[in-house]
Order: C-alpha cells, then sequence, then structure tokens
C-alpha cells in the first residue's frame, strides 16, 4: 500500500451515527498505526500500535473538549475544534531508515494549548539547564514555567529537546510561546504548554504548539539524527591553548576587590607555584561603573601598563564585560538610552535589574537592534585595542535580565529567545578565545560555552557533582565546548543554605573532576589551602596537559559529526541498562572513562566499566574486562579513578531496524465519542 488507511468514527448518545474513511499519503509502507483515543478530560490519547502492542505516546489536546471534525490533507490529516487545528503529518528520513511524527497546533491568542508526553518506563536526557541538575531527568523537578532563557533555575542553556533511552526524541520548534512541565500537569508525563503570558507578547497573532517525535533504533543513533537535523554541529573548535593550560580569574580569590598590586601578585603567585596558564582574567569592578567600558584609575593608574606587566610574565589577559549599562552610568547610560540602544519593555521602558544593579536599575544593550550591537561591539573592540588586552569573559545574556515583555527587532514568534543569539553571535566576533554563558540555538559558534556559577558544595543542588550532570546536559543539547565553573565554585552564594568557602577535600575532588573537561579554570587558589592542595592540583593540571591532545581530537570530532566531547556511557553501548543510568561517570572522545569522587569524606566508590577491555590510568600491565563492576575502588585524596579503553579497529555496522521499535510508521486512526 502506498498509502495509510485513517478511520474517523463517530458515535452519538452511544448510536453509531456514520463512519468515514480517510487516506493519508505515507512515505513507506508498515503495519504499525497511532491511534488517537478521545479522553473525557479533554484531548486523545496518542497510542502507538504495532499489532498487539500497544504504547502510550501521550495525551494531546488537553485543554480542548468540544466536537472535533477532521480532513484528509496533502501528507496527513487536518482536525478540527472549531478556530483551532491541529495537523497530524508523518515524517520519514529514507537514509536513517527513522520515522516520526509532526504535531502542529494552531490557535487564537486567548487558547492555552497542552500536550503531554508520556515519560513510561524509559529514561529521558537533555532538556534545560537546571540548579538541581538530575540526570536522567524522569526524576527531575519541572514546575510549569515558560521555557526561555532565564536566570532562574540556572537557565542559561535552554535548547527544546528532549532524548529518551528507547531512542525516541522530541523537538519542539522555536515559535511556540513554549511553558514545560514534568509530572506536574500530569503524573509522569513531560507537558508542553502553549500559551501569551510572561514572557510572550499578546502582539502574536496566534498560538503555535509545534513539534516533532522521531524514532530510531537507540538512543545513541536518535541522538546523532538530532544533532543532523535541528541542534546542528559547531562550525570549528574554539582556542586550543585554552584547552592546554588553565585560565586563572581574579572573581573567587578577590571579588570586586582588585587594583593593580593584586593583579599583579596573584600572577606571581601563579608562576612561584609552577602551575602554566592560557590566560588571566580581569573580573569584576574595573569599570568607573557598569556598562562604561571605562577603566578606573584610581584602582588602576595605568592599566595598559599592568596588561603589558601580566604578558611579560607569560599571561594573555582578557576581561570580564556584560550586556548592561547601570542607570547613572553617565555619560553612557544617557547616550545608549538617546540613540534607541536599549531593550524596552512593550510600554516603553528601559528599566531591568541584575545581580550588580548597586541599588538602581540598568538597561540591556538591545542586540536584535544591528545598530545597538554594533555600538556596543566597538566600544568593546575600543577597550581591547586601548590597552592590548587579547579576549573577553562575557557574563550574563539570559532574556529574563531585559524588561519583561521585552519589545525586540525580529520575528515576534521568535522572541525572546533571540535575544540571547544575537547576544552570542556578536560576542562570537571577538574571537575562538571567548566564552559565552548563555544559549540558544547557538550549536554552530565555535567558542566555549560557560556554565552558569555552581556553589562551593557537595551535593546535586548546584553543587560539585552537577558539572558532570550539567556538562551531559550541555553536550546532549548541543554544546560540547563546555567550560566548567571555576574550581571550588564560587562560594559567594550567600542566598544557598550550605554556601561557604570550599574545604580542602571539596577543591581537590574538584580539581580531579574537571581533570578530563575541556577547559580547567581557577580562581580560588591551590596555596589557600596547603602545601599537599597544590602538590595534587598541579599533578592534575598536567595530566590535563598530557590529554589535551585527546580533547582537542574530540572536540574536533564534534565539528565533523556531532559526537559529545563528553558523553554520557551509554555512549559507547546505547543498550547497556547500567550505562544508562549512570550519572557520576563520564567519557572523554569514547576512550577514556573517569570516575571521580563526588562525596564527602569517601575515599573509595563503586566503578562501572561497559564493555571492552580497559587499563587502569592507562597502564596496560593493569588490565579490567567489562562490562563490570568495580565494588569498592580505593581513591584516597590524592587519586582520581580513570580508565583507558583498548580501541580495536572494525568496520562501521549499522544494527537492523526492527518493527518493533519503530511503532510509528503509522496510520491514524481516531475514535472519537460523545455523549
Amino acid at each position: 500500500m502506498a498509502v495509510l488507511l485513517t478511520i474517523v468514527a463517530l458515535l452519538a448518545v452511544g448510536t453509531r451515527a456514520q463512519e468515514s474513511t480517510v487516506y493519508v499519503e505515507n512515505p513507506r509502507d508498515s503495519d504499525a498505526t497511532l491511534n488517537l483515543e478521545p479522553v473525557t478530560t479533554g484531548g486523545f490519547n496518542a497510542i502507538l500500535v504495532n499489532g498487539a502492542d500497544r504504547k502510550l505516546l501521550g495525551q494531546i489536546g488537553r485543554t480542548l473538549f468540544s466536537p472535533f471534525v477532521d480532513e484528509e490533507i496533502e501528507g496527513g490529516t487536518l482536525i478540527s475544534y472549531g478556530t483551532t487545528n491541529l495537523t497530524v503529518n508523518t515524517l520519514y528520513d529514507e537514509e536513517r531508515e527513522a520515522r516520526g511524527i509532526k504535531f502542529t497546533w494552531l490557535a487564537e491568542t486567548g487558547i492555552r494549548l497542552e500536550d503531554c508526553i508520556n515519560f513510561g518506563t524509559d529514561h529521558w536526557y537533555a532538556g534545560p539547564m537546571q540548579v538541581d541538575q538530575l540526570y536522567p531527568i524522569e526524576n527531575a523537578a519541572q514546575t510549569y514555567s515558560a521555557n526561555y532563557n532565564k536566570e532562574t533555575d540556572n537557565g542559561a542553556i535552554m535548547e527544546r529537546y528532549w532524548l529518551n533511552s528507547a531512542g525516541e526524541y522530541v523537538y519542539v520548534h522555536s515559535e511556540v510561546p513554549l511553558f514545560v512541565d514534568y509530572k506536574n500537569l500530569y503524573n509522569n508525563h513531560l507537558c508542553f504548554g502553549a500559551q501569551i503570558a510572561n514572557p510572550y507578547s499578546n502582539r502574536r497573532t496566534r498560538i503555535v504548539l509545534a513539534y516533532d517525535i522521531w524514532f530510531l533504533p537507540d538512543v545513541k543513533s536518535a541522538h546523532k539524527h538530532a544533532v543532523d537535523n535541528y541542534l546542528g554541529k559547531p562550525l570549528d573548535i574554539p582556542d586550543e591553548l585554552m584547552v592546554r593550560h588553565p585560565i586563572w580569574s581574579t572573581w573567587a580569590q578577590y571579588s570586586r576587590d582588585i587594583d593593580e598590586t593584586k593583579l599583579l601578585d596573584f600572577a606571581q603567585q601563579i608562576l612561584d607555584n609552577g602551575f602554566n596558564n592560557s590566560q588571566y582574567e580581569i573580573d569584576d569592578q574595573w569599570e568607573v561603573c557598569y556598562g562604561s567600558l571605562t577603566v578606573n584609575q584610581e584602582k588602576f593608574p595605568d592599566f595598559r601598563g599592568t596588561v603589558s606587566s601580566l604578558k611579560e610574565l607569560g599571561y594573555r589577559v582578557t576581561i570580564w564585560v556584560h550586556p548592561f549599562i547601570n542607570l547613572n552610568c553617565e555619560p553612557w547610560y544617557s547616550e545608549a538610552l538617546n540613540s534607541g540602544f536599549f531593550v524596552l519593555d512593550e510600554s516603553g521602558s528601559p528599566n531591568t535589574t541584575w545581580w550588580n544593579n548597586n541599588g538602581t536599575v540598568a538597561g540591556y544593550i538591545d542586540f536584535t537592534n544591528p545598530r545597538a550591537a554594533e555600538w556596543w561591539y566597538l566600544r568593546v573592540s575600543a577597550l581591547l585595542e586601548n590597552y592590548d588586552i587579547d579576549s573577553i569573559k562575557i557574563d550574563a545574556g539570559e532574556a529574563s535580565f531585559a524588561p519583561e515583555i521585552s519589545d525586540l527587532t525580529g520575528d515576534i514568534e521568535l522572541q525572546p529567545h533571540i535575544l540571547v543569539q544575537e547576544y552570542a553571535k556578536v560576542c562570537a566576533r571577538f574571537g575562538k578565545m571567548i566564552e559565552v554563558r548563555s544559549g540558544f540555538r547557538n550549536q554552530d559558534l565555535p567558542i566555549f560555552t560557560r556554565m552558569v556559577d555552581r556553589d562551593s558544595i557537595w551535593g546535586l543542588n548546584n553543587g560539585l557533582p552537577t558539572i558532570i550532570t550539567t556538562t551531559f546536559q550541555m553536550n546532549l543539547n548541543g554544546y560540547p565546548f563546555v567550560l566548567p565553573d571555576m574550581i571550588g565554585g564560587n562560594g559567594y552564594n550567600l542566598d544557598h543554605d550550605q554556601a561557604d568557602l570550599p574545604t580542602k577535600e571539596l577543591f581537590i575532588r574538584w580539581v580531579q573532576a574537571n581533570t578530563f573537561l575541556p577547559v580547567m579554570q581557577f580562581s580560588f587558589a591551590p596555596w589557600n589551602f596547603d602545601n599537599q592542595t597544590v602538590e595534587i592540583s598541579r599533578k592534575y593540571v598536567d595530566l590535563h596537559a598530557e590529554y589535551a591532545d585527546v580533547i582537542i581530537k574530540a572536540m574536533e570530532k564534534a565539528v565533523s559529526d556531532g559526537t559529545p566531547v563528553n558523553a554520557p556511557l551509554w555512549w559507547l553501548d546505547p543498550t547497556d541498562e547500567d550505562a544508562l543510568v549512570i550519572w557520576d561517570e563520564y567519557l572523554l572522545a569514547e576512550t577514556i572513562l573517569v570516575a571521580p569522587i563526588l562525596t564527602e569524606g569517601a575515599t573509595s566508590r563503586d566503578i562501572y566499566l561497559p564493555a571492552g577491555t580497559w587499563f587502569e590510568e592507562g597502564d596496560h600491565n593493569r588490565t579490567v574486562e567489562g562490562p563490570t563492576w568495580l565494588r569498592n575502588y580505593p581513591a584516597p585524596l590524592d587519586t582520581l579513578p580513570y580508565f583507558v579503553k583498548e580501541v580495536t579497529e572494525s568496520p562501521n555496522s549499522q544494527a537492523s531496524i526492527s518493527n518493533s521499535i519503530f511503532l510509528v510508521s503509522m496510520g491514524i486512526i481516531f475514535h472519537y465519542f460523545f455523549m
């Protein structure tokens, strides 16, 4: 058959009123169907059926209760609830032999749409960056809230992509005014809402809820498909020296209390303790006021000379910048305001706040306005040129820092996240040494993406373990060039119940956990503790440098085919049930497995090794055959457990595609009952 059968059975008051049959074109024959079965509480249960197998995909149209009508359209079916329309189309990727479903709801602006995807018994990955970055995410907390780049809940990387262990993934399109909920609106479901509410403008002319669901043989092939068709790949790798040697930042060591003497003293201490560097980062409060991009001469009477002295010591020098100008930071604030360079809300106000507003308000440069973006770019460029500074560290960027609801340039259905995209694009013009911390559809940029600040604690509530789980989140959302937060954490989050400066043990375990990630960034200094801390830190900085070529090759592979630089263990075997849930071990370049200590006081841990031959610390005389668990593997304070996999050449093979896996090559059977 070249078509799929769609049967619509309409029953009234328990009596069969009529039957109609609609044929929907399908690109490939199959025995499977998608049944949309009405639910009395609203909408349909979407059920994938293949023979006797039935799998609940989810419940769609949950806010809609009135009778519907349907009609055949090219490539699918159109269902209408009055003025609210749903189109369901089949998708087929011949090269991958992958099948999918496209759901597209269109409604008037007063409607709230809601579709929920069943978590089922599968494990789920990707999704938004969060403070409690759990992995897998089926047990994560996500209360119905707007899905856009925001400071709340660490929402700096906010791609609309979810992936599961069965080889299924969901991608929600950018034009959707999206809200997301895990398990609160509907138990054990990932729910998508679409409505006009902050931060989405009521100037939108319609409500769109559009997403694609694809079905592949396993989680790895599904993710590769998503990279090729939605997420994209970086165009190039960022700066290599930032991989080879650490970044040294003034932030945690000195906070805002920096001056010429402290900069030069810190730089000399780094060298005196035997550490190399990729660059020296001058952080917060070097400006006369926030957004002036003008050096405070009371702190730095000869700033060009200070930068020159740092370079004579062998450093490249970078400086911290942001997209804000504080009110009363004159004349720069007035210049930007009078020129129309700030983001305005829909009432015309530029007023917003950020963490450094110092009791006043601020304006956020409107990077969707090409003139404003160029003004900011030229001012930063002049700063770098005047003082011979090599590059910049870029902070903030989340759309939530702009006044809401923002009135931006460009397609209103791409707002407010278009502001994040344009900010990152302007920043990337400064070259490969930069780092940004917020991203939306910026996976192509050849720059580092920095994690939002971690707290100096042990737990999964934004502590040490989350540098691993967040690295997974970032890689699986298409951002493989991860710059973890400063080793030891921020140390200054006084809003956190457990906030404090890092202990010696936490600092050392943080150094170790960071060793096989792309970049090591220090701020709290190892010599703040004792000589042992210095020696252990230097040991792992040197180990990181030894493996820098491996990291760089992994980054090049990310450019060529989208492979994560630091993948979860299931990347080696997507059918391995143990590997699908392990969150406290990670891979580098598919050949190195790292199992750091993440628990306070621990000197051993259990380690899982997937199939293959593994060498402890790369030593070919210490061989372990996987798959296996190593129970109570010793890891005293100076030890990071890691294993190098033996690589054997074998021809590439692709698993055959099972009909039982691809339940979605489907006809669409609708059963509608009403009383």
